[in-house]
C-alpha cells in the first residue's frame, strides 16, 4: 500500500477521456485500487483541472471533475506554511515552474512513495520526500 500523488494532467487525462493517455491512466488507477494505494493530490489540482471545462462552459465536465475530487477516492492535500517553504526552495534551486513547484512541494511534504506525471522535465528530478517520480510511459504499474 503506497501513497501516490497524481499531477493535475493525470486527472485531466482520465476525466476528459484523452484518446492516448486515458487508457494508461485507467490501468494505473485499477492497479492502485487492487493494491489499496492512497491516491492524493494538491487542492491546487482542483483549480487546474477546472480551467478547461470552465473556459468551455462544459457543465457536465465540471460536475465530473467536482465529483471525483469530492469523492473518498482522492485525498486532497492542503498548502500550508511548511509546504510554502518547500515551494520557495524548489523555485530558488530547481528549474521548475510555479505550478510544478506547488505540486512537488505538496507531494514531498506528504512523503509520497510515487509522484505520477506526464511532464518529462519533472521525471528527471530527485526531490527529498518523494521516493520516486515516474511518467505514464513507464512500467511502474
Amino acid at each position: 500500500m503506497s501513497r501516490i500523488y497524481w499531477d493535475a494532467m493525470v486527472f485531466i487525462y482520465l476525466i476528459e477521456d484523452h484518446p492516448v493517455f486515458a487508457p494508461k491512466v485507467e490501468h494505473i488507477y485499477k492497479r492502485m485500487l487492487e493494491r489499496q494505494d492512497t491516491l492524493c493530490t494538491s487542492a491546487f489540482t482542483v483549480g487546474e483541472a477546472l480551467i478547461g471545462p470552465m473556459k468551455g462552459k462544459d457543465t457536465e465536465l465540471i460536475a465530473k471533475m467536482r465529483a471525483l475530487f469530492q469523492s473518498s477516492e482522492v485525498t486532497l492535500l492542503s498548502f500550508d506554511p511548511g509546504i510554502a517553504e518547500m515551494y520557495a526552495d524548489l523555485r530558488a534551486n530547481c528549474a521548475v515552474k510555479a505550478p510544478d513547484a506547488i505540486h512537488l512541494a505538496t507531494a514531498a511534504h506528504a512523503r509520497v512513495d510515487l509522484f505520477l506525471t506526464n511532464d518529462k522535465h519533472l521525471q528527471r528530478l530527485t526531490i527529498p520526500g518523494i521516493a520516486f517520480i515516474a511518467g505514464l510511459d513507464g512500467s511502474v504499474f
